[in-house]
């Protein structure tokens, strides 16, 4: 070049000529400034009132909508309560599952709703009035009934904004509430088809009690959390049962009689770690096929409650254990000889506190002693002891012998008290009232041990049930309840069916993700007992019976079985909701010119929650005009454990009401540990609240980070990890700043059709075709992480590090060449399937997104569907053709890395490379590309062969070389190639391209 061309090329501006990206997005995103604006814009514009007309609109030839529908039930959350991390997971997870089937092409509707009824409002309440001095029992129901209502209300409208918050959408100014009026009178409507089919009965059996909340509980209620309990070895004395004043010739008995004979007078050995069910005792059972022997003391240290020629039965298994206990080593006790459980029929034994002074003969009667198939010899004694009416096992033993008349005890009160008039322990508390360790297990021990009741005394602990809610420890009490029977035959239209059997059908009709998730409520349901349906509070919906006064629980006509009441009912339930039940002469009102309400008495418990939202199918799916025709749910989506909480109870609930489940899919979310995979909790101070995260971050960071979540399993979150998941999302925004700006004039007249394009931007449309399918098939298996993953990864690897990387060149420094217009028509279908693909993840950054493009009035990137992809753009064999044009080019820029590493060069257009390629195919190939482009170089050479010694070459990439050398000619002023024809044009200092872009 000479230098008056050189010196005109310095004083000549070529930028203003380039076609440098124009913008106005910002590469800092701001998000928790700006989201609330995108939020206030579609409630202005009414974004999903506009989807559900936009599907009323399109019909087809049938008449039918286009749009097929699509619900998720929302599982609803308890109001009660600030967020916490699990609900933006869970309901994150729930939208982008909305947004994506709505844009997939399906009229995808979301009611959200909240469970209101229920123990932890009412316990709020109910410390509220201890407060304020008040007494629960003193103010009239239907006023604290209001208290609880208007409690929940409060804390519906906290939980709504701050869903709304995380870019949840959905119908928000018509949720379903529990305790609207109309859910009330259709839950009792529910509840009502259990009483009218038969399955619905009054038992007396052990359920979970909580004393702190004097309540029964379900298995959902409760956790399981560890407790130190006491544990004692207790002895019952062996006796024949016969006759004590018949003496028997001893002549005339067989040696079997004899053998017998030799255990009156042992002692039988329990071991319980519940000290407090002793005065309940009504039998010890043993197991039919486990080894016993009798053990005789034959010494014993000082301190030792077991006496030299006591002789004990225990199983043999656990006879050192059992005998170490009370601190008798293998020196002080001998094996007398095996015991045949033959012998042990007709035994019975005496409770230790028989005949005791003041026992008020409470347990003189002998004790039953049979053998049970529960009984093992791998921990305990190989005895069990028995109170049926605090353990299901010998409730259900006894049930089944029809003994359970003889054997049912009600020694326990609501407030976990013994009955006052029971001697020696009549007012101790099993808990007291903050549910710690009350002073009845301590009386019951001291008893025993006072009596010789005792061998041995321990501490253990085990993982123990506890309320859900109060967090404190419950306990087994019999007590009369209402009961589903889930296996007794019943009929819903000319079906008949038992709800286990129906239940464990549906489930495997149902699509579970994960999989795992069918066998887990599968177990459940097999092994499950008969559905508890009643508390003992006030805040709920009733039990809408009535009982025939003086009948027994098993009399035909016991339960008042009549339509024309139940249609009162529910009418005045659907005009003044449940608080109907409570009001002064309500029996009367329901009952009056039907039957005499003087015959009756009206049931005052209320229903289990689970019932509540159990039944949310029938008055959200069924009754509403955004429900489903058929009032099943295409999804049910909660966490993990709610196969044995809102699954269970809703596949009950369904089954035994219309016959089927209530849902097709059921996804299950685990639980969000900390970022050591520890449980949140307060007291650890490891807690993350959404709203800071949102403060911090905004809400899409937030959910970014549920997509790239295995949310399937318990997932981490912490600062380290959100800081992760903030430099993704940055990586991301830089991609579509960098195709807005160079999509800010495209305009139709630019557009390019693919079978006109370079062969590298049908390679893109290619992806793009693959990428469509894999978006929609991923959506449709929920499996977010992997769209995210997919789309990610495209966006970063084959856009920006390769397409946008090579093509940047011809977007800056072309003129209206082919080239360029093929690019920018590549951008904008980029930019439409990109946007949406990413919008039900990303809500507000999408929206802002299609906004910088399309910012007219009542634009929205959620109003759009995935755009369609031509299946004419997959074309397997260029990208196969790519894959090895990729490969060489990996070479190319490793090789001159090496050397702008050596600072032999600056950059890559320094360089003027020869490739050397052994594959003629791929030489040919890369010959009829412009390569140099590819490989972003100012001149590239491509040669056959496998290359000179030395070249460069890289080890997952045979077959390619590649020999350094530099660039020949001037560097351009305007796109800064080195080429030999710069200087030579019109336009002083520039290559012939530019030369021409320039005019």
């Amino acid at each position: 070049m000479c230098a008056d061309t050189t010196e005109t090329a310095e004083k000549h501006d070529y930028k203003s000529t380039l076609n440098l990206p124009k913008t106005d997005f910002p590469m800092r995103a701001g998000l928790p400034k700006r989201e609330p604006e995108w939020l206030k814009r579609w409630e202005e514009i009414g974004v999903y009132d506009r989807l559900r007309e936009k599907a009323l609109a399109r019909t087809g030839e049938d008449g039918k909508p286009v749009r097929e529908s699509f619900v998720l039930h929302d599982g609803p959350p308890y109001a009660n309560g600030n967020l916490h991390i699990g609900h933006a997971l869970n309901k994150t997870i729930k939208d982008i599952i909305v947004r994506s089937h709505q844009m997939m092409g399906f009229d995808s509707r979301y009611v959200p709703g909240w469970d209101c009824h229920g123990l932890p409002i009412e316990w709020k309440i109910e410390e509220q009035y201890r407060k304020d001095g008040k007494n629960k029992d003193e103010v009239p129901i239907n006023a604290f009934r209001a208290e609880c209502r208007k409690f929940a209300d409060h804390w519906v409208g906290v939980q709504r904004e701050e869903f709304k918050r995380l870019g949840v959408t959905g119908n928000w100014g018509e949720p379903y509430l529990t305790m609207d009026f109309h859910a009330e009178r259709v839950i009792a409507e529910e509840f009502m088809k259990f009483l009218m089919n038969g399955t619905l009965y009054q038992g007396s059996k052990p359920v979970m009690w909580s004393p702190v909340e004097q309540t029964a509980l379900a298995e959902a209620e409760v956790e399981y959390h560890d407790k130190e309990s006491f544990t004692i070895w207790v002895k019952f004395r062996v006796e024949t049962g016969d006759d004590p004043t018949v003496v028997p010739d001893l002549s005339t008995l067989t040696e079997a009689e004899m053998r017998r004979r030799e255990l009156m007078n042992a002692y039988v050995v329990i071991w319980t770690t519940t000290p407090w069910t002793m005065p309940s005792n009504k039998a010890v059972v043993y197991g039919s096929d486990i080894s016993y022997g009798l053990y005789e003391i034959t010494g014993r240290p000082e301190d030792c409650w077991a006496r030299i020629g006591d002789r004990y039965l225990l199983a043999d298994n656990m006879a050192a254990d059992v005998l170490g206990r009370a601190r008798l080593d293998e020196t002080m006790y001998r094996r007398l000889r095996d015991v045949d459980t033959a012998e042990f029929e007709g035994l019975r034994l005496s409770h230790p506190l028989s005949g005791q002074d003041g026992a008020e003969g409470e347990w003189d009667d002998l004790r039953d002693f049979r053998a049970a198939e529960f009984v093992t010899d791998t921990e305990g004694t190989g005895f069990v002891h028995c109170a049926p009416s605090h353990g299901m096992e010998e409730y259900e033993l006894y049930r089944d012998l029809n003994m359970l008349q003889e054997v049912i005890t009600y020694n326990v009160t609501d407030e976990g008290m013994f009955r006052e008039d029971l001697p020696f322990f009549g007012g101790t508390y099993i808990l007291n009232r903050k549910g710690k360790e009350g002073d009845a297990n301590a009386a019951v021990i001291n008893k025993l041990a006072e009596v010789g009741g005792l061998l041995a005394r321990g501490k253990i602990k085990h993982s123990y049930p506890h309320s859900w809610r109060s967090k404190a420890p419950v306990i087994y009490r019999n007590t009369p309840q209402w009961f589903a029977a889930i296996d007794k035959e019943m009929a819903v239209g000319a079906d008949r069916f038992t709800i286990r059997e129906r239940a464990l059908s549906e489930i495997d009709k149902v699509n579970w993700t994960p999989k795992s998730g069918r066998n887990r409520l599968y177990s459940m349901m097999q092994a499950r007992p008969d559905w508890v349906l009643s508390r003992q509070r006030a805040w709920g919906v009733p039990l809408t019976c009535f009982t025939k006064k003086g009948a027994l629980p098993t009399d035909d006509d016991f339960l008042l079985r009549n339509e024309e009441v139940n249609a009162r009912i529910v009418e005045a339930f659907e005009a003044e909701g449940a608080d109907a039940w409570y009001e002064e002469g309500a029996k009367e009102r329901f009952l009056g010119n039907v039957v005499n309400p003087d015959d009756y008495d009206q049931v005052m418990d209320i229903l289990d929650v689970w019932f509540d939202s159990g039944s949310t199918h029938a008055f959200t799916l069924r009754d509403r005009a955004d429900g489903t025709e058929d009032g099943i749910a295409d999804v049910y989506m909660e966490g993990t454990d709610q196969h044995r909480g809102w699954f269970h109870s809703s596949l009950l609930q369904s089954v035994g009401t219309t016959g089927h489940a209530p849902y097709r899919n059921v996804v299950t979310h685990g639980f969000t540990l900390d970022a050591k995979g520890m449980k949140m909790s307060k007291s650890i101070g490891n807690t993350i609240v959404p709203e800071k995260i949102v403060q911090q971050y905004g809400a899409d960071v937030l959910r970014l980070w549920v997509a790239q979540t295995d949310y399937t399993a318990d997932q981490r979150i912490g600062d380290e990890i959100l800081k992760g998941v903030a430099d993704s999302y940055r990586r991301l925004r830089n991609t579509m700043r960098y195709m807005l700006g160079s999509l800010s004039d495209f305009t139709e007249a630019d557009r390019v059709q693919p079978a006109e394009m370079p062969e590298l931007e049908r390679w893109v449309l290619h992806r793009l075709a693959e990428l469509d399918q894999e978006v929609r098939a991923r959506y449709a298996r929920f499996d977010f992480q992997g769209v995210w993953q997919a789309v990610f990864t495209f966006a970063t690897l084959d856009l920006s590090a390769f397409y946008f990387d090579i093509r940047k060149d011809a977007l800056y420094c072309d003129g209206d060449t082919l080239a360029r217009r093929s690019a920018r028509t590549v951008l904008d279908l980029l930019f439409h399937r990109l946007s949406t693909w990413l919008a039900p993840i990303l809500v507000f950054t999408m929206e802002e997104v299609w906004l910088d493009r399309f910012p007219e009035p009542g634009s929205s990137v959620h109003l759009q569907d995935f755009p369609d992809t031509p299946r004419d753009w997959l074309a397997p064999d260029l990208a196969e053709r790519w894959s090895g044009v990729r490969a060489a080019r990996r070479v190319v820029t490793a090789a001159l890395e090496v050397e702008r590493t050596g600072k032999v060069i600056g950059a890559s257009l320094e360089a003027a490379p020869v490739v050397y390629v052994s594959d003629d195919t791929l030489r040919l190939t890369l010959e009829a590309l412009p390569f140099e482009d590819i490989c972003i170089t100012s001149q590239i050479s491509i040669a056959a062969g496998a290359g000179p010694e030395g070249a460069f070459t890289l080890p997952e990439v045979p077959g390619v070389a590649v020999v350094f050398a530099r660039a020949e000619g001037e560097k351009c002023a305007r796109c800064w190639k080195i080429l030999p024809d710069v200087g030579s044009h019109a336009a002083p200092g520039v290559c012939g391209r530019c030369d021409s872009a320039v005019a």
